[in-house]
Order: C-alpha cells, then sequence, then structure tokens
C-alpha cells in the first residue's frame, strides 16, 4: 500500500476547518495577552511565539489559496499605511527601533488578515469571545490574588493590588485603559453572542456582568467614556436597521449631522469635560506629554521621525518624553498624535483616511445586513476610534490586530475591486 504524499497531508491539516479555528484563536489570545507575554518570558519567547503562529498562518493560507478571494485580500488604505511606514526607514532617527517596530506591525498584520480571510464574521466573534472571557477572568483572577489573597503587588504584571480599595485595576493587560477598552469589547461581543444563540443565556448574562464588573474596577474615565459612545453606536444601529431601506438615506444625513453638532458641544464644553476626566492628574500628564510632542513634532512635520511602534525609552528622543513628571511613556497616549509624530503629516492623512474607509463601510454593512453580526465591527471600530484619543493601543498588538481584523472585513463586502464582479449580498432573514 504506498504511503500517503507528505505535502498533501500536511497541506489537508493547515487547510482544515478545525486547525484555522484553533490557530485563529491562538493569534487572537497572543495578541490581547503580548504584554503579558513579555513581561514573563520575554522579548524571545513573544518574538518565537509570533514567528512560529506567522508561519503556520502562511502555510494554512497556502493550504487554502483556492477558497481566498484574491482580488479583495487587503484594502489598499492598509497597504498604503504599511508602505510608509515602511518607507520611514530611509529617514528615521533610530532604524535599529524602526526595524523591529516595523517586524511587529508586519506580525500582527499578517496573523490579523489571516484571521479575516480564513474565519466569518460569527466564527471571529465566537473566538473573540471565548478568549476575552479567559482573559477578563484571569485578569480579575490574579487580581483577587494580589489584592485580597496576598496584600501584595505582582510587580512582573503590573498589578498593583488596589482590588481592596475598589480599584484601579489593570488586569494582564499592565494597563488600566487597555483592560477597560477590552472590556468594552467584550461586553458587546458577548451581546451579540447571546443575539445569534451562539452561547447559552446563562454563559451570556455572566460574561456580561463579568465585562461590566471589569470596567468599573479599571476606573479608567477613558473606557468610560469609550463604552458611552460604543452604546451610543449600537443604539443608533439598531434603529437604522429596523427603519425602512427607502428612509435610510436621510437617516444616515441626520446621524452625521447629530455627530457634527455632538463634537461641536463637545468641544464648547470642553472645559468642564477636562475637568471631569482629570481623574488623578490623568489628563494634566496626557496634555504635559502632548505638548511636549508637539515641540518635538514641528521639527519633521511632514515625514515624520520614523515609525517605532511601541515607544523605546533608551532611544532618543523618546528618552526625554515625561521626565518632567517621572513618568516615562509607551507612547504618545494619542493614537492620531502618534502617527503624526512617528509618520508625519502624510502618515496621518494616510492613516486618517484608512479608519474612515473602514468605519464608513464597517457602518454601511451593519446598517444593511439583516445579520446581526455586522454589527460588531461597526462598533468595535468605534470604540477603538474613540480610546485612541487618549491611548495609542490601535496602532500595536490586540488594537492593531482587531482593527485589521475589521478593515480587511469591511472591505471583502463593500471593496471598489469587487463592486463592478458582484453586488452587495442581502443577507437572509
Amino acid at each position: 500500500m504506498p504511503r500517503p504524499n507528505l505535502i498533501q497531508s500536511l497541506s489537508e491539516l493547515l487547510g482544515s476547518p478545525r486547525f484555522t479555528s484553533a490557530l485563529a484563536t491562538t493569534a487572537i489570545g497572543t495578541g490581547i495577552l503580548s504584554w503579558a507575554i513579555h513581561n514573563v518570558i520575554g522579548w524571545a519567547g513573544l518574538i518565537a511565539i509570533l514567528a512560529s503562529l506567522v508561519v503556520l498562518a502562511a502555510g494554512s493560507l497556502w493550504a487554502r489559496r483556492e477558497s481566498i478571494d484574491r482580488l479583495a485580500v487587503v484594502p489598499i488604505s492598509l497597504l498604503a499605511f504599511l508602505a510608509w511606514a515602511a518607507l520611514s526607514l530611509l529617514w528615521s532617527q533610530y532604524q535599529w527601533a524602526s526595524i523591529g517596530g516595523l517586524s511587529s506591525l508586519a506580525a500582527y498584520t499578517v496573523l490579523a488578515v489571516y484571521i479575516a480571510l480564513v474565519r466569518d464574521t460569527i466564527q471571529v466573534i465566537r473566538s473573540f469571545g471565548d478568549v476575552l472571557r479567559f482573559v477578563l477572568v484571569l485578569s480579575l483572577a490574579f487580581e483577587v490574588l494580589s489584592g485580597l489573597l496576598i496584600d501584595s503587588p505582582i510587580a512582573f504584571l503590573g498589578i498593583d493590588a488596589h482590588l481592596a480599595q475598589g480599584g484601579p485595576v489593570s488586569g494582564l493587560l499592565g494597563n488600566r485603559n487597555e483592560l477597560g477598552l477590552l472590556a468594552v469589547i467584550g461586553a458587546l461581543t458577548f451581546v451579540i453572542e447571546w443575539r445569534t444563540v451562539s452561547i447559552t443565556r446563562g454563559l451570556a448574562i455572566g460574561s456580561i456582568a463579568l465585562a461590566s464588573i471589569t470596567l468599573l474596577l479599571t476606573r479608567s474615565p477613558s473606557a468610560w467614556g469609550t463604552a458611552v459612545v460604543a452604546v451610543v453606536v449600537l443604539g443608533t444601529l439598531y434603529g437604522l436597521r429596523r427603519a425602512p431601506a427607502q428612509s435610510r438615506r436621510v437617516l444616515h444625513l441626520i446621524v452625521l449631522g447629530l455627530a457634527v453638532v455632538g463634537a461641536v458641544l463637545a468641544w464648547a464644553l470642553r472645559t468642564p469635560i477636562i475637568t471631569a476626566l482629570n481623574a488623578g492628574g490623568e489628563l494634566t500628564y496626557r496634555l504635559r506629554l502632548w505638548q511636549e510632542v508637539w515641540t518635538l513634532l514641528k521639527l519633521h512635520s511632514v515625514e515624520g521621525w520614523g515609525w517605532i511602534g511601541q515607544w523605546n525609552d533608551a532611544i532618543a528622543p523618546f528618552v526625554s518624553f515625561g521626565l518632567g513628571s517621572g513618568r516615562p511613556s509607551a507612547s504618545a497616549v494619542n493614537a492620531y498624535l502618534d502617527v503624526w509624530f512617528q509618520l508625519g503629516f502624510v502618515g496621518l492623512a494616510i492613516f486618517l483616511g484608512m479608519l474612515g474607509l473602514a468605519f464608513v463601510r464597517s457602518w454601511l454593512l451593519a446598517a444593511r445586513q439583516r445579520t446581526v453580526v455586522y454589527t460588531w465591527p461597526a462598533v468595535v471600530l468605534a470604540a477603538l476610534l474613540t480610546a485612541s484619543l487618549a491611548e495609542s493601543g490601535i496602532l500595536i498588538e490586540f488594537g492593531w490586530m482587531i482593527f485589521v481584523i475589521c478593515c480587511v472585513n469591511a472591505s471583502q463586502s463593500l471593496s471598489w475591486r469587487t463592486a463592478l464582479r458582484r453586488p452587495l449580498q442581502q443577507e437572509p432573514l
């Protein structure tokens, strides 16, 4: 009896639904827990894990190459941003750090694109749901261990034993704002799982309660603000989806007008809003840091200083930021300002265009399609864009992964490259 062909057997394994499901879930978990993994086993361990996942993802894509739509694999706006970030290596002020930052960006991009291509929206939501439940439970478990049982910080995980005082907690994310954002995304994910009957009612209610408790314990004003925006967007989409198709164009214009009015009111009331959000002097610290970044940004305002992703406080110019407050920062705590600093005005314009296209495409899909799963990318993107005003998490690790997944997912259905080839299909009731 002839021995089976090894390459054919490997191809069948890498392309099997069970393997792609396991690899997608593992990649999502790695993205969300990257900070904790790095702190536990170091950069070498995290790099080895990412490299292994990228190789497996590439092999799985090759095995499934016949079933992948090659015409709309990656949005051009995303490719343009990646190309400009890579091009910045030519004028980077810290080329070795830029190489590391670009390698990290490429790795998380490959994994995110892989997930978006081999898993449909509900499967992505289910994978995120499983991972987020695990991460939130584990985060609160470590906070209980640190804050109640041993009453001592767990330094290597950045847990400060504040649970007994009602927070703030940072869990396994190392940052209360990032944990709060994760809780917001988790709550939305669990609601969608419930609505699609992907999980039992009891598990859904318990998961939503878990996310809500975590969000409250973070005591993060930026995460709470993000939660409010996510709820408003979700409610707006709920109304649009129930409206008659012929009146949606007018309703979209009304929503846009209300958003503009809201932005104007927020600007007019910026002083009381700033006062309310300045919990523990956080906003004062941010304003000081933004001023420092703006001062240096003027030196390379068009092309930027060069891509680095997460800041390295051991090299110039990042070593000088935050010295006045005694709190070195790993980012500009504002994704838009961060992109402007690293990639200049050109990079910022590409970045804003990429975000805008991804959000508009996701919004239109969520408003048109009957299936409730399409609301997940739109609301998650709204949460990410809002959180980016106070954090730069969308540029690295799990924030970037989630964005790319949503971006590619929306582009597959509303890409100009496929618009003439096939119309948008209406989901069945």
